[in-house]
């Protein structure tokens, strides 16, 4: 197939300037160029790519290579270019091509130059293509992300159960090579049935990621949270990362939050058009932004070996999506953190997902869910559970990298339970679940188990001293000990492995740490992002606050308000600012007021936290998105335009209070607002120089006695909100 006389390594330093190979990739490379059917599960960062690259240069002909994503293969084939002095060395052939670029492909194929083709597996079901492909030399076909094929594995694709059936129509003798980077034992055994692959040579490296540090958060209220992530990345400043969140519209709100709190952060998800996508992932991969915020849309083939931190704002769906996903991570061997936020109303987010798909694609979801919950809620050392879940051992018992081996629990001697729990599975046939096993060791009476007579069964009721968290804790650490399995293909039923009927015959001492029991309160319905936490302000501070702004108003022949309103007094009072910076994350407080009026301010508050021993509360104040972003720019751009303020209200779904709330704070924080248009409608020149004049002298911003000093004018409280944001603009700016 390939000159037996030119050395791997001459070729790797030829074609791609390295000197040594990685891991399996030699061995790799020699069966594909033996014309040897190939199996390849490697890590995403192991270098799967160059196992197939470097034989197709050295190979007669043009190997191709099927990609599911269609928005990637150019970046994939740019890559290849880059090593290369010719940009004919690889192509793409997909629907996003002209027909004039279709032709310049095809010309390029037929003269021999191209080495590379990479198609969609749609691309191969077009008979055109086909026929096209059938008198072309075609040295091998690799298949990357072969999990795809797979209904068990975490990205089923239907089009790709079609490969096998299109490359027997192009020739039937073609070597092939399977690439994934994540597979369970059931979607390799997928892989290989569904390709057809012919007595493969099988590679599979370690899927442990030892740079990876892996952890898993409680996740509580939305602004809690929300917080918790701003405070990590600015923990992280200047480091590349990731979010994964469930739907679109989280993606938007939190890129959104992230943006008014100094972080340079875009959304990516399948609802962008592909110019946008394209730019977005541009942005990042040229660290021109620090964080994207995703949907499992983006991620699949970045090649971006510094991403430092990846965050799962959701639970992922399976183990799989999950080890891709943080896979992202430390892809270059240097640092990678993995946080996942777990709660119980995501688990039943990702269920209710799941409620129209058919019943054996249920059933399957819903084992999947499990695998991922019960790694969240394990007490056990996450990457033995991760690695495990593969099929992989892992013989250390602390690994020192994840939340688990960092913290560990305190460890129960269960030697009696473990005995208990294999007797169980004895007696009933192994032909159970573990839900269905607990509640017979349990003894809880339920119409299947009276109908099959298990409530008769010497093992009935003999561990009920112990809870339902006591037992699938047990249940889950005796499947990773290797005594019991869960029969995925059977629908998860639990086995006594070869190991576990050993123990019966002789129990020895077993330590297990129980799971971790996570609240059920978690997060709030619905899917806003909110704004901030309601703390309540600090009383005696506060009024202090007021008195201050009150000898500064004097001093500067001003209404109080006009130096800081109320509601910024109150967020002062809570969070305790003693720097500008912070000073300047209060509400209705803009840079220039900060500077203007501050220094006092701070100077009482520092004072305030010293002398009182107060602890600042170990978060910050984030900056507000509208919901408050998004609506500050509606309501500024619809003032300009001279819109009627009914219409802004309504079209926003606010009250007028509520949207003159939303202006008054947009003025204090700076922002010029002209309501001449709205108020020369409703006040004349006369009423307008009283009011204001009213307001100059005032010594308090409520309108409840202003209305009553000016009662013989008959003016309405939004009459006078309307001239008070007007005074603010006239004189607090």
């Amino acid at each position: 197939m390939a000159d037996a006389k030119v050395s791997l390594l001459d070729a790797l330093q030829e074609h791609f300037g390295f000197e040594s190979f990685k891991g399996n990739q030699e061995p790799i490379i020699n069966s594909i160029l033996a014309n040897k059917d190939t199996f390849v599960i490697m890590p995403t960062g192991g270098g799967k790519s160059l196992c197939y690259q470097l034989p197709a240069l050295m190979s007669p002909g043009c190997a191709l290579i099927v990609s599911p994503l269609i928005a990637l293969m150019k970046n994939q084939v740019d890559l290849v270019r880059s090593y290369s002095s010719k940009d004919n060395v690889a192509h793409f052939l997909n629907s996003t091509l002209t027909k004039a670029q279709i032709k310049k492909v095809r010309t390029d194929l037929l003269s021999g130059k191209t080495k590379m083709l990479y198609v969609a597996p749609e691309t191969l079901t077009k008979q055109e293509n086909i026929d096209f492909f059938k008198d072309l030399e075609i040295s091998f076909i690799a298949v990357d992300e072969a999990h795809c094929i797979s209904e068990w594995g975490h990205d089923f694709r239907p089009e790709y159960r079609r490969l096998k059936e299109m490359i027997e129509q192009i020739n039937d003798d073609l070597p092939i090579i399977a690439l994934t980077a994540t597979a369970t034992p059931k979607v390799q055994s997928d892989i290989v049935k569904n390709l057809g692959l012919r007595e493969p040579e099988i590679f599979i490296s370690s899927f442990n990621r030892p740079n990876l540090y892996y952890e898993i958060r409680q996740k509580r209220k939305k602004d809690q949270t929300i917080k918790d992530i701003v405070k990590f990345i600015h923990l992280h400043k200047g480091k590349s990362g990731i979010i994964y969140t469930l739907n679109r519209k989280t993606t938007e709100e939190l890129a959104n939050m992230l943006s008014a709190n100094g972080i340079k952060a875009v959304a990516y998800h399948a609802g962008l058009d592909a110019g946008t996508r394209a730019q977005r992932q541009d942005m990042f991969l040229h660290e021109e932004v620090e964080v994207i915020v995703a949907t499992i849309a983006f991620g699949m083939g970045i090649d971006k070996p510094d991403v430092r931190f990846v965050i799962h704002y959701n639970i992922p769906k399976s183990l799989e999506n999950y080890y891709q996903e943080t896979g992202r991570a430390g892809r270059d061997g240097l640092e990678g953190i993995c946080v996942c936020f777990y709660s119980h109303k995501d688990v039943q987010k990702l269920e209710h997902l799941m409620r129209d798909k058919p019943l054996s694609e249920r059933e399957m979801g819903a084992q999947l869910i499990n695998e991922t919950v019960a790694y969240a809620e394990s007490a056990v050392c996450r990457r033995k559970v991760i690695l495990h879940y593969f099929g992989e051992p892992l013989e250390e018992e602390n690994c020192g990298n994840c939340d688990n081996c960092r913290n560990p629990k305190e460890k129960i001697e269960v030697k009696n339970r473990v005995v208990i729990v294999l007797k169980a599975l004895k007696e009933l046939g192994e032909r159970f679940g573990s839900e269905y096993v607990v509640n017979v060791i349990m003894g809880n009476i339920n119409p299947q188990i009276t109908t099959y007579k298990h409530d008769k069964l010497a093992v009935f009721g003999s561990g009920k001293e112990f809870d339902a968290h006591f037992w699938n804790s047990l249940i889950r650490q005796m499947m990773l000990e290797g005594l019991i399995e869960k029969d995925i293909e059977e629908y998860g039923l639990l086995k006594i492995k070869d190991k576990g009927r050993s123990f019966l015959k002789k129990p020895y001492s077993i330590m297990v740490a129980l799971n971790h029991q996570f609240d059920e309160e978690a997060t709030e319905d619905d899917e806003e992002i909110a704004a901030g936490a309601q703390a309540s302000a600090d009383s005696v501070l506060f009024e202090m606050l007021k008195d201050l702004r009150k000898t500064v108003a004097k001093e500067k022949n001003l209404p109080p308000f006009v130096i800081f309103l109320e509601t910024s007094l109150e967020d002062m009072a809570t969070h305790y600012p003693t720097t500008t910076q912070e000073l300047e994350k209060i509400q209705g407080v803009s840079k220039g007021k900060a500077i203007r009026y501050g220094k006092q301010f701070l100077e009482v508050i520092t004072k305030y936290v010293e002398e009182n021993d107060i602890v600042k509360p170990d978060d910050f104040v984030m900056k507000s998105v509208v919901n408050k972003s998004g609506l500050k720019v509606f309501i500024i751009q619809n003032i300009d335009k001279k819109i009627p303020l009914e219409t802004i209200a309504k079209n926003k779904e606010l009250s007028m209070s509520k949207l003159l709330d939303e202006m008054e704070t947009i003025v204090a924080s700076g922002t010029k607002l002209n309501l001449d248009y709205c108020l020369d409608e409703e006040l004349d020149d006369y009423a307008q120089d009283e009011i204001l004049e009213y307001f100059k002298n005032c010594e308090t911003s409520s309108l409840a006695l202003a209305r009553e000093e000016l009662i013989d004018s008959n003016y309405t409280l939004e009459q006078l909100k309307l001239m008070r944001i007007k005074f603010l603009v006239v004189y607090g700016n």
